[in-house]
């Protein structure tokens, strides 16, 4: 009998000869693609992650072309009023600093903003240091005259900046956001992905985006994957 056979017989059973094929030692090319497939690493062969290509390359790349980053604990007010009622308007500067903008513009002073959210709304966005005597102001001046609404815990403020930035935003919303169409102060209320945002342009290369609390999860998700090809940077 072969010495690659080996014979199990019971009682009352006839032979059976169970043949064994000889070991055969593999290639060292195939021997390590196993290994490096199983992540076991052994003198001369590294484990191989399956995202060990993407994270290197994320790594080694030089260039960032976005930055991302919250502009966390603002604080958020909503004013309703009349535009052409010239005491609101009046009182409205006098305690924000600034005009009250125009459609679809906004405007800024120090840390504070205003921006014009749909016919007769604006949001004002400040330190919320500020937020509560600001509301309280407001509701002092123009008594009467409008809605002052704090939506702090509401929302947030995400933002965009870098040399691709005008490319992640083409990819996320419909609108146009061309300089030719979106210069910087312009604001709008949009689609973006799946979600409405309201939008802001900071500067030729720099944005804000306004996020309801229950979508910003989801806004930013986003804009990391949408990111990702051009060298994103998160910063606190």
């Amino acid at each position: 009998m072969s010495d690659v056979e080996s014979v199990i017989k019971k009682p009352g059973s006839a032979r059976v000869v169970i043949s064994e094929r000889p070991k055969v030692d593999a290639p060292i090319s195939i021997t390590s693609k196993v290994l490096e497939m199983q992540q076991l690493s052994i003198e001369g062969v590294q484990a191989v992650s399956p995202l060990s290509k993407e994270i290197s390359q994320a790594s080694q790349r030089q260039n960032i072309g976005v930055h991302l980053s919250e502009l966390a604990f603002l604080g958020h007010l909503v004013l309703r009023g009349n535009s052409e009622n010239k005491q609101f308007s009046a009182a409205i500067e006098t305690v924000l600093g600034v005009p009250l903008p125009s459609a679809l513009q906004s405007e800024t002073k120090n840390d504070l903003s205003i921006s014009w959210i749909s016919p007769d709304e604006w949001l004002v966005i400040l330190p919320i240091t500020g937020a509560f005597e600001i509301e309280r102001r407001l509701r002092i001046m123009v008594d009467g005259h409008c809605a002052v609404v704090n939506v702090s815990g509401g929302q947030t403020v995400l933002s965009l900046s870098g040399t691709n930035a005008l490319q992640v935003l083409h990819k996320s919303t419909p609108y146009d956001v061309h300089e030719r169409n979106f210069p910087v102060g312009k604001v709008v209320t949009t689609v973006f992905a799946k979600a409405q945002v309201i939008i802001r342009r900071t500067g030729p290369e720099s944005w804000e985006l306004t996020v309801r609390r229950s979508f910003a999860d989801y806004v930013w998700q986003w804009l990391m994957d949408a990111s990702t090809e051009y060298g994103v940077e998160v910063s606190a």
